[in-house]
């Protein structure tokens, strides 16, 4: 029963995230705007469709090819319980890649970036050690301090907890980094590419994408463009956590049906033994007997 609700669940969910993003989405939300001419990035030019006003228009098709190059990674990555971090600590992007990166139970950044994030994560993770330590109810710290001494111990428990906000559980370096507006986060991007990190990335045409491993061709300066996308890579990754449960559901079925077919047959085999009047002391007795006999 408890199967059968999964797997009914998992279809239903499957259904709504396995609906591809579409030509005329990512026209409605404006993805095909780009930057002016006089600040494009020459390397860009490949994604670029045309000129128009004075501003560089998109090509939307390299867009979704881009897209689901992408997207194909990140479905292979969660398969091997890969783990991405979200960057995007942009206005327009911050709310949505908290949200999006909740969603999917992934890390994030949304504050500013701190230098050595990924470069120099043994220490990042001492101050993380610090914040669970100031955040722990009846820590020992507390104890013995003037009341001074504890209000500067609060504003350092605020002060990390914004810092560290999104990575606190991050145990060892991501397989990934997500990021909204390569440009803006060039010092990410510099520590992942020095770490050998895998970069996927939102880029506008004032952006070099020569430097990411998975450029994806949008308007990252739309609140919807950035919601769009986001929110699919978010159900990619969900999509095949979900995938994942329903497998391992259906091989705990499957055993469960075998189990019950075992048992049936050997219910079935006493059962025929009773009606010929037959049952094992009476086997056994009746060869004892032949061979006397002999």
């Amino acid at each position: 029963m408890v199967s059968q609700v999964l797997a009914k669940n998992f279809n239903f969910q499957k259904d709504n995230l396995m609906a591809k993003i579409k030509f005329e989405d990512l026209l409605i939300t404006g993805a095909h705007y780009g930057h002016v001419t006089r600040k494009w990035h020459p390397n860009y030019k490949p994604f670029i469709l045309m000129e128009k006003n004075g501003v560089h228009i998109i090509n939307l098709e390299e867009t979704l090819r881009y897209l689901e190059k992408a997207l194909d990674y990140i479905r292979t990555k969660t398969k091997d319980k890969a783990e991405f971090l979200f960057v995007g600590t942009k206005k327009q992007a911050k709310d949505i890649v908290q949200q999006e990166a909740d969603r999917c139970s992934m890390f994030y950044v949304v504050e500013r970036w701190l230098g050595g994030t990924l470069t120099n994560f043994s220490t990042i993770k001492k101050s993380i050690k610090r914040l669970n330590l100031l955040e722990k109810e009846g820590s020992q710290i507390y104890e013995n301090q003037t009341k001074k001494e504890i209000q500067m111990l609060n504003r350092e428990r605020i002060k990390l907890s914004d810092q560290h906000r999104g990575i606190k559980d991050m145990r060892r370096l991501p397989n990934a980094v997500i990021v909204v507006d390569a440009k803006l986060e060039s010092t990410a991007i510099n520590e992942a590419s020095r770490l050998g990190i895998p970069i996927i990335a939102i880029v506008d045409s004032n952006t070099d994408p020569s430097n990411i491993d998975f450029p994806i061709p949008a308007n990252d300066d739309s609140i919807r463009t950035i919601q769009l996308i986001m929110t699919k890579i978010a159900d990619t990754i969900l999509e095949e956590k979900i995938h994942k449960k329903s497998k391992i559901v259906d091989n705990d079925s499957d055993k469960a049906n075998q189990d019950k077919i075992k048992k049936i047959k050997s219910n079935d085999s006493k059962e025929s033994k009773k009606e010929n009047g037959i049952n094992d002391n009476n086997e056994e007795k009746s060869i004892d007997e032949i061979e006397k006999v002999k």
